[in-house]
């Protein structure tokens, strides 16, 4: 989370990495990977502004609605928060960090769903591990956008389950290698996605199966004259332990 401001031009020159300017075209098939709802509404044909224009674009609203954001009367009205990718996380394609954009956007009250009348916003990737959400915290109606007094923290659980969605690593895991991340999910155990008394169902068929097979080898040790081998193999880990059927 970054300091709220007055002003756009800030914090789009740090999401760039360099100032703003009149001379240089951000496109929303390119850097702008996510934004208002209504953007197209403004934007040429070839939905190319100047980044110097995007700045004031984003914060035209308040020079129409010039209120503050809050009850406390504060005029910085720019909300910026951005988010980074840990080194060993794999690299996110063009549409998974429009989709971040989107999700923190949504989460941060700024726009909320199906509202004609959110904050004007843009989420900004120039830099490749790293995205910026920008906001005018000022809605298009005047009014000021329902930002959640604990965002901060909101945010971060949005993260935590963006991670989780997008198979990067949280960080509890960031020294595990991201092939040993993905690993991790592939291999998750059936029961632990499963309802429990779906996953309790499918261990007692199990476990007649086990039955079944560790007579027939118990017979087959028997004709051989082999010891008998284990009536209970072990199982898979992480797989639920078999119920007694005497307990059924």
């Amino acid at each position: 989370m970054h300091e709220r401001s007055t002003s756009c031009v800030d914090g789009l020159a740090e999401a760039l990495g360099r100032p703003v300017s009149d001379q240089e075209g951000l496109t929303t098939e390119g850097t702008i990977v996510a934004h208002w709802r209504y953007l197209e509404w403004f934007t040429d044909e070839d939905r190319i502004w100047t980044s110097t224009e995007w700045a004031q674009h984003i914060d035209d609203p308040h020079r129409q609605h010039p209120f503050p954001a809050d009850y406390r009367g504060d005029p910085r009205v720019i909300f910026h928060t951005s988010v980074r990718l840990h080194p060993k996380d794999r690299e996110l394609a063009p549409a998974e960090w429009s989709e971040v954009g989107y999700r923190l956007a949504r989460v941060a009250g700024i726009a909320p769903p199906g509202d004609p009348h959110s904050s004007r916003w843009i989420a900004v990737r120039d830099q490749p591990d790293r995205l910026d959400l920008l906001a005018n915290l000022i809605r298009e109606d005047g009014n000021p956008a329902a930002v959640p007094r604990q965002v901060h923290h909101v945010l971060a659980a949005e993260c935590r389950r963006i991670e989780a969605d997008l198979g990067l690593l949280s960080p509890q895991e960031h020294h595990v290698s991201p092939f040993q991340a993905n690993m991790r999910a592939a291999t998750q155990s059936t029961a632990e996605r499963l309802d429990p008394s779906i996953a309790a169902h499918l261990s007692d068929e199990a476990h007649r199966h086990l039955i079944a097979a560790s007579r027939l080898m118990e017979r087959a040790a028997q004709h051989l004259g082999g010891p008998a081998p284990s009536p209970f193999p072990l199982l898979p880990a992480g797989f639920p332990a078999p119920r007694s059927p005497r307990g059924r």
